[in-house]
């Protein structure tokens, strides 16, 4: 696995116990998902948004992921899905350099992801640097986003999906190793604490979805934050701790989007394949 160092409403929050960890600060991480664990929303939709605006794809490549979105909906997500939408994730950057990438990501960040980072998720962050923890963002968001949002929040750095690139810095369309979703989350931490000393059952990890289970259950103080219902449900039987920083209208309407997302999804491909048949 590879890993990038780095260094709404008022919540004031702390780490799931109160310990203070300075006397072994190599010993203890935090391990925070990003996508509406961290940050409100998906991260790399509005980094796609910002490259289809610099005409790194077309409106018909977005009325494709549109439609596959709405098939994991419907169907629900498996391996050969997985695969099938990264290979063309990984076509759209192809041939563009890192660089480039990485100067849109600053921007989107500053125009957008920072105001989107629950202050709640971000308290906690901030109490375990304060308490001399390791703190590593652990997101299938590309490299140059995870570790981007580490860097600003002065974690300690990213655990994230990694997009090959040649010698001179230029994207080839294809992956550096796994996507870093599901149980390759917990791989991956297991991986960073064998190589570093980390003590994952003094650790902690903080997760949203079903997605991040693996990685709640790898460490010794796992905590959902702003859970799905049935991460909500396994975090209740399995006596781990639950935190919820949306405002209630936000929560409330997460059902609403689940439920009626998929139709606004089907609509928009419809559209914009319209639009590009008529270009």
């Amino acid at each position: 696995m590879s890993h990038v160092p780095g260094r709404q409403h008022a919540v004031v929050a702390r780490p799931a116990t109160p310990a203070d960890d300075t006397a072994h600060p190599s010993a203890v991480a935090a391990f925070f998902d990003v996508d509406n664990t961290l940050v409100r929303g998906a991260s790399t939709f509005h980094l796609a948004k910002a490259l289809h605006a610099r005409g790194f794809f077309r409106a018909r490549d977005i009325a494709r992921f549109a439609v596959h979105q709405a098939r994991y909906a419907v169907y629900g997500e498996n391996a050969q899905h997985l695969d099938k939408v990264r290979a063309k994730a990984l076509c759209l950057v192809a041939g563009h350099s890192v660089h480039e990438v990485c100067s849109i990501g600053e921007q989107v960040y500053d125009d957008v992801l920072a105001l989107r980072i629950f202050p709640g998720t971000r308290a906690l962050l901030e109490a375990h640097l304060a308490a001399g923890h390791q703190v590593w963002l652990v997101t299938a968001a590309p490299v140059e986003v995870g570790g981007l949002i580490a860097r600003r929040l002065g974690a300690t750095g990213a655990l994230a999906t990694v997009p090959e690139h040649d010698a001179d810095g230029v994207y080839t369309g294809r992956l550096d190793g796994e996507l870093m979703h599901g149980a390759a989350k917990a791989r991956a931490a297991r991986d960073l604490a064998a190589r570093t000393g980390i003590d994952l059952d003094r650790s902690y990890a903080y997760g949203d979805s079903m997605n991040d289970m693996d990685l709640l259950a790898a460490v010794g103080h796992p905590c959902a934050v702003n859970p799905e219902p049935r991460l909500r449900r396994l975090a209740r039987a399995s006596g781990w701790e639950v935190r919820e920083f949306r405002q209630p209208t936000r929560r409330a309407a997460r059902t609403g989007v689940k439920a009626g997302g998929w139709v606004a999804a089907g609509w928009a491909a419809t559209s914009l394949l319209r639009r590009a048949a008529r270009r």
